[in-house]
């Protein structure tokens, strides 16, 4: 039986689709809602900003406070509550890692944009590969 169910979660529309579906395919389980801020790369303007804040711990959290907001509308139209959490680092490593106290992991496949389905689609490939529990891939 799932009892702990790891969803990582971005702006995307695919992730929205990973939490609707973790929430109706377990609905007696534990849903942890987890974004990655990613390390500091040309490509990651956000990162590079967060990297420069005086308190980096405190300015991963503002910026994923909307990104919680919105899962936990989504987990309440379905009338449960979850738990969230920030963590630093590269999306995929940072995933596998998590999911060790977890029974699975939901993930959406993508991101909107080619840019996204490229680097997103990636990561999801990756936790599928490397993840120790199951991975189900939402689409």
């Amino acid at each position: 039986m799932i009892s702990r169910v790891l969803v990582p979660m971005d702006d995307s529309e695919m992730a929205v689709r990973a939490l609707e579906y973790a929430l109706e395919a377990h609905p007696d389980a534990e849903i942890t809602v987890l974004h990655i801020v990613g390390e500091p790369s040309a490509m990651m303007g956000k990162a590079v900003g967060l990297a420069l804040e005086e308190n980096i711990e405190e300015a991963a959290e503002k910026h994923a406070a909307e990104i919680f907001e919105r899962a936990r509308e989504i987990a309440q139209s379905h009338g449960v509550d979850i738990s969230t959490k920030v963590v630093w680092g590269s999306p995929a490593k940072a995933i596998v890692k998590q999911s060790d106290s977890f029974d699975t992991v939901v993930i959406g496949s993508h991101g909107g944009s080619l840019a996204d389905q490229l680097f997103v689609g990636n990561v999801a490939q990756t936790v599928f590969r490397r993840s120790p529990v199951p991975v189900t891939v939402v689409r």
